[in-house]
C-alpha cells in the first residue's frame, strides 16, 4: 500500500513536474543533446555544390542530370530510446540529511526524462531491487513520463534486496537496438570484500547499450559516528545487531572498507568506458547532472 493518499500523490507529481520541467528547459536540453548522440546520420536533401563541400557527398546522378554539381545533405539522426533503471530496494528510503534516496532518485529521473522528451526522444523505465519489479516500454508523451514519476514514487517493491545484474541483463535482452540508459542506484552491491558482483552483466550490456551510471548516496553511509552503542539493522537483508560505535579501529575498519570498495568499483566503470557520477542526497544534483553531460 502506498503511503500517499491520491490526491497527495498527485500534488508531489505536478511539484516534480513543475521543478523538474523548468530545469530541463532553461539548464539540460542543450546538454543532453549535446552529450548523447543520435544513432548516425540521415539523408536530408539534395542542395547545389558550394566551395568547402565534401566531394565524397556528390551526388553524381542529380548532376549529371541538372548538369551542375550537387552534393547529398545529411543530418543527425537524433531520435534516441532512452531506459532508466531505477533502485527501489529498500535501502532507497534511507536518509538522515533531510532528503531520502528516494526523493532525490525521483527528481532525476524526472529531469533525465523531461529533458529526453524535449529532444523528442522515448523514454521507458525499469525497477528492480533484487529482481525486475516492473518494466515499462519506451513511450512518448507527457502523460508517459508523468507516469513513470508517479511510479517511482509510490512503488513498493515485493523484495527488499539489490540484484544489479537481474537489472542489466532484462535491459540487454528487452532492448534489442541500442539504448541510451541510466543506471540510478546507491551502488552498493557488492561482496564481502567490497568487490562489486554485477561485472559481467555490465560487461556485457555496455557491449551493445550507451550505459551511464547516477549513484545516488547518503554521507552517512561512508562513515561511523560516534555515538555509543547502537542497535542498527539492515534494511534490505534484516540483519540487526548491536555495535560500538565508539571503538575507534571499528570506525576505521569501516571506512578502509567503504574506501577500497569505491576504488574498486571506478577502476572497473573506467575498464568499460563507462561515464559515472556520485550524487549525495543533500548536494545540488543539477552540478553532479551538469558534469556527468560535460564529461562525455
Amino acid at each position: 500500500m502506498s503511503s500517499l493518499s491520491a490526491n497527495d500523490l498527485l500534488k508531489k507529481v505536478r511539484k516534480i513536474e513543475i521543478k523538474t520541467r523548468a530545469l530541463s528547459h532553461q539548464i539540460f536540453a542543450g546538454e543532453y543533446h549535446s552529450a548523447f548522440k543520435g544513432r548516425g546520420m540521415a539523408f536530408s536533401e539534395v542542395r547545389e555544390y558550394q566551395y568547402g563541400d565534401d566531394v565524397r557527398n556528390m551526388d553524381w546522378n542529380v548532376t549529371a542530370r541538372l548538369r551542375s554539381p550537387y552534393v547529398k545533405v545529411f543530418e543527425e539522426e537524433r531520435e534516441l530510446t532512452v531506459v532508466l533503471l531505477v533502485d527501489v530496494s529498500r535501502s532507497r528510503l534511507f536518509g538522515t540529511v533531510g532528503n531520502s534516496r528516494k526523493d532525490v532518485l525521483a527528481e532525476i529521473a524526472a529531469v533525465l526524462s523531461f529533458s529526453a522528451a524535449i529532444n523528442n526522444d522515448k523514454v521507458g523505465a525499469l525497477f528492480f531491487s533484487e529482481k525486475v519489479e516492473k518494466f515499462i516500454p519506451p513511450k512518448k508523451g507527457r502523460s508517459h513520463l508523468l507516469h513513470i514519476i508517479r511510479e517511482i514514487i509510490e512503488f513498493e517493491p515485493t523484495t527488499d534486496g539489490t540484484d544489479i545484474s537481474e537489472a542489466l541483463r532484462y535491459l540487454t535482452n528487452a532492448i534489442k537496438k541500442k539504448c541510451t540508459a541510466f543506471l540510478l542506484s546507491d551502488m552498493l552491491d557488492v561482496a564481502e570484500d567490497g568487490t562489486p558482483r554485477y561485472e559481467e552483466a555490465l560487461k556485457v550490456a555496455v557491449n551493445r547499450h550507451d550505459l551511464s551510471v547516477i549513484e545516488v548516496f547518503d554521507p552517512r553511509e561512508r562513515s561511523i559516528p560516534d555515538v555509543g552503542l547502537v542497535h542498527i539493522k539492515d534494511s534490505e537483508t534484516g540483519k540487526a545487531a548491536w555495535v560500538n560505535t565508539s571503538d575507534r579501529k571499528m570506525r576505521l575498519a569501516y571506512e578502509e572498507w567503504f574506501r577500497r570498495m569505491e576504488e574498486t568499483s571506478s577502476r572497473m566503470f573506467m575498464k568499460y568506458n563507462v561515464d559515472k557520477v556520485s550524487i549525495a542526497v543533500d548536494d545540488d544534483y543539477v552540478k553532479g547532472l551538469m558534469s556527468l553531460f560535460k564529461n562525455r
